[in-house]
């Protein structure tokens, strides 16, 4: 296993159907896809007929197969959290309900200009699509379940449940600065 990696975030799972056919219907024909942890390439594959180019990441080479692949599928043996993210990436998939490198994915997926990640990796199961541009401020929640787009943190912020009503306890609000945040910035 590679350092600083938990055993969850070394193993390759394949996902269901319907996680696969969500994430095809995210990806456009314009796209420069990067998939992150790709494994034996079923979903990077599928990609590669929709996307203009796919580039999969995968860092246990034993998990790739060897036949031959679309011409717009670059595949790279490689650890995610090293490797500089390639130029034009316009979405990222990050498929990993274990993920603890979400911040540091985040960190390289926005400076490299990247627009979208579809990740399951915020809430452990349903898979979403994150806008990676800023978030509302933490600070100006006023209350229910958060997502933090900068570490990946979810939560409920307020502490007056009176206050729920059932519009607002389905409400996620995508937050930037969030405590995880906050405790990982003091000195």
């Amino acid at each position: 296993m590679k350092p600083g990696l938990n055993s969850w975030e070394a193993m390759w799972a394949p996902y269901d159907e319907a996680t696969y056919a969500f994430v095809l219907s995210q990806i456009r024909p314009d796209d420069v896809v990067l998939d992150i942890g790709a494994g034996d390439l079923r979903l990077a594959r599928r990609m590669a007929a929709v996307a203009r180019r796919v580039v999969a990441w995968e860092m246990q080479a034993g998990t790739l197969p060897e036949d031959a692949l679309p011409g717009n599928l670059h595949v790279v043996c490689t650890d995610a959290r090293i490797q500089a993210v390639p130029d034009g990436v316009t979405v990222a998939v990050l498929l990993m309900r274990h993920c603890t490198h979400y911040a540091l994915y985040i960190e390289k997926l926005r400076a490299a200009g990247c627009r979208r990640l579809i990740t399951n990796t915020r809430w452990g199961m349903g898979v979403e699509v994150v806008d990676l541009g800023p978030g509302e401020p933490f600070a100006a929640t006023t209350g229910g379940w958060y997502a933090c787009r900068r570490c990946g943190a979810v939560g409920f912020a307020g502490e007056d449940a009176v206050a729920l009503t059932a519009e607002t306890i389905d409400r996620v609000t995508d937050v930037e600065g969030c405590p995880r945040c906050a405790a990982s910035n003091a000195p």
